[in-house]
């Protein structure tokens, strides 16, 4: 075997793993989500919502972004490029008006060396709405 055709294999192996390693954070991912909308329906995704109805963020590694709404509402937005999404990452969004919308960009920040860690577009925002026993389902 060449040199060359070594070095080959040992970058497809890194990318390989790479692949499988990714493959299994979104599975992480998009459990850990299950877990968190269990008790919740969905409802009709928006394009923006005002920044006066969220109330905080938790980053889902790898897939999502779960805003608080008011009262027992959670918004949805899956970001393209969600893969780079991490807890540890403090997102900064600069907003146009009063509003968050569907395509902002969002800088996403390393939370103890403050270093850049790369851009996000906000995807649409599906709220998520907490059905309570005997309530049957309700629209968001």
């Amino acid at each position: 075997m060449t040199r060359a055709s070594a070095w080959l294999i040992a970058v497809l192996a890194l990318a390989a793993g790479a692949a499988h390693g990714a493959n299994e954070g979104r599975a992480r991912g998009e459990a850990e989500l299950a877990k968190r909308l269990a008790g919740y329906q969905a409802g009709k995704p928006r394009d923006c919502v005002l920044l006066s109805e969220l109330h905080g963020t938790q980053i889902i590694d790898g897939t999502a972004i779960l805003y608080r709404g008011n009262g027992d509402t959670l918004y949805l937005n899956r970001p393209s490029g969600a893969a780079i999404l991490r807890r540890d990452i403090v997102m900064v969004d600069y907003p146009h008006g009063s509003q968050l919308c569907r395509m902002d960009i969002v800088e996403l920040y390393d939370s103890g060396t403050r270093m850049p860690r790369g851009s996000i577009s906000l995807g649409s925002f599906v709220p998520y709405v907490k059905v309570k026993p005997g309530q049957g389902t309700r629209t968001p």
